[in-house]
C-alpha cells in the first residue's frame, strides 16, 4: 500500500491533468436540467463503450438516445429495431443484452435503474466492472472498479518494471486512492488521464495478468457477422441472395451462430432480424 504523501501526489497529478485537458464535453457526462445524471443514459453509454472507442460511440450514442430516450421505450422496441440502431458499433450481442436489460428493469424494477452493484450485475450483459461504473457515474457512489484506462493509470504509476500484475493488486490501490466525496469526477479524471498515458508510453496494460490482445478485425468473423446484420437491417435476404452478396465460405457458420444467439431468425427461405 502507498503512503499518504504518494497518494496525495498521485491524486494531484490526475486532477491537474483533468482540470486542464479533461473531456468535459462528452455527452454522457452532462447533467440533466435538475443537476442529476440519467442512469439510463449512463447505462447505454457504458455498454456502448465496452471495447469501442469514444469517437465511434459519440454519434451512435446520440442517435440511440434520440430513438430510445428512456428505458421504457427501449424495452418496448422490437429487437430488430434495436439492432438496426446499434449497427456500426460491432459486438452486436451488447445490443441484445442492453435490450433485455431494459425489459428486466421495466418488469422487475418499475422502470427504475437499480442503484446497487448487486442488483445491476443480475441484468443481462452487465458484469461487475460495468455495474461499478454505472453506480459511480449515475449515482455518484464511491465504488472501486477497474477498466482498461484505470488499469493503465495504476500500472504506469505504481507497478514500474513489474509484469503479470493482477487486478486484485490494482483494485486495492483504486480503493485506497478513491475520492469518496466526488467519485464521479475522480473516475472521469482517471479515465482521461489513462487515455493520455497510452498516447505517451507503450501500453502499460500489456504487463497486466489479464491482458489479451484484441483480434484483428479486417477479414475476421466479427466483420462478417456485422456485414450480415447490416444487410438484414435493411430487408430480409434469402440464403441464395446472401451467398451472392457475401462471397465468404464462413457465411453458413456465421448464420448459424447468429440464429443460435437469437440475433437473426429464419422465416421460410428468408433471413431477417
Amino acid at each position: 500500500m502507498i503512503d499518504e504523501l504518494s497518494k496525495r501526489k498521485f491524486q494531484t497529478t490526475v486532477r491537474t491533468y483533468y482540470r486542464k485537458h479533461g473531456r468535459h464535453d462528452l455527452p454522457w457526462r452532462q447533467a440533466e436540467a435538475d443537476g442529476r445524471f440519467d442512469a439510463y443514459k449512463i447505462m447505454v453509454s457504458e455498454i456502448m463503450l465496452q471495447q469501442t472507442q469514444v469517437s465511434r460511440v459519440i454519434p451512435k450514442y446520440e442517435e440511440f438516445i434520440k430513438k430510445f430516450p428512456d428505458v421504457t421505450q427501449l424495452a418496448a422496441a422490437a429487437q430488430g429495431e434495436v439492432l438496426r440502431a446499434w449497427s456500426g458499433l460491432g459486438y452486436n450481442r451488447r445490443a441484445k443484452f442492453l435490450h433485455r436489460a431494459a425489459q428486466e428493469i421495466v418488469s422487475r424494477y418499475e422502470s427504475i435503474i437499480p442503484a446497487t452493484t448487486e442488483e445491476l450485475v443480475q441484468l443481462p450483459g452487465i458484469g461487475i466492472n460495468t455495474a461499478g461504473a454505472i453506480a459511480v457515474y449515475a449515482f455518484n457512489k464511491p465504488i472501486a472498479y477497474i477498466e482498461t484506462n484505470i488499469r493503465t493509470v495504476f500500472i504506469h504509476h505504481f507497478f514500474e518494471q513489474q509484469t503479470n500484475i493482477s487486478d486484485r493488486a490494482i483494485l486495492e490501490l483504486v480503493q485506497h486512492t478513491l475520492d469518496k466525496k466526488q467519485p464521479r469526477e475522480w473516475y472521469w479524471a482517471l479515465m482521461d488521464y489513462g487515455v493520455y498515458i497510452k498516447q505517451r508510453v507503450p501500453n502499460p496494460n500489456m504487463r497486466s495478468r489479464h491482458y489479451s490482445k484484441q483480434s484483428r478485425f479486417q477479414g475476421s468473423r466479427r466483420q462478417l457477422r456485422g456485414q450480415v446484420l447490416r444487410l438484414l437491417g435493411d430487408r430480409p435476404y434469402t440464403e441464395a441472395l446472401l451467398n451472392n452478396t457475401i462471397t465468404d465460405e464462413r457465411l453458413p457458420l456465421v448464420l448459424r451462430e447468429l440464429m443460435d444467439e437469437n440475433l437473426i431468425q429464419r422465416q421460410g427461405t428468408r433471413y431477417c432480424l
